[in-house]
């Protein structure tokens, strides 16, 4: 099996329930294809660089998988037959940017774990300058 991430965006006239039900269908796809899926990333709605069929806009969302090479061709075709996908890029990942998607995923959950620590600590602080100020 080979590591591969791909990055599609669906059009930016879905509402919330029809992209999960996009995201949902394509993930559905991979597994029944017998992939695993790694990572999910939604980057929401973003600006697009250039118009693509007049829109500015659309919605961003990152797989990472691990697939055989015959999973990926069905992967795209159903890209192409679905309307709601504006563009979508497919990349398989050598041992570099493996490492590289490894470390990104870390640190994505390390933050997650530094923006609780800092909560916590200015929940402290306040508690300390409340108790001080009742002395």
């Amino acid at each position: 099996m080979n590591n591969y991430e791909t990055v599609f965006i669906l059009t930016p006239v879905l509402s919330d329930a029809q992209m999960k039900e996009a995201v949902g269908k394509f993930k559905n796809l991979l597994t029944e294809q017998g992939a695993e899926i790694v990572n999910e990333e939604d980057w929401g709605l973003r600006k697009l660089a250039y118009h693509i069929d007049k829109k500015t806009t659309g919605f961003y969302t990152f797989l990472e998988f691990n697939a055989e090479p015959s999973v990926i061709d069905k992967l795209e075709i159903n890209f192409r037959r679905d309307e709601r996908v504006i563009r979508f890029l497919t990349v398989k990942q050598d041992k570099f940017a493996l490492e590289y998607a490894e470390k990104r995923r870390n640190n994505k959950g390390g933050k997650k774990q530094e923006a609780r620590g800092e909560e916590k600590a200015r929940d402290h602080k306040a508690e300390v300058v409340s108790n001080v100020k009742e002395d």
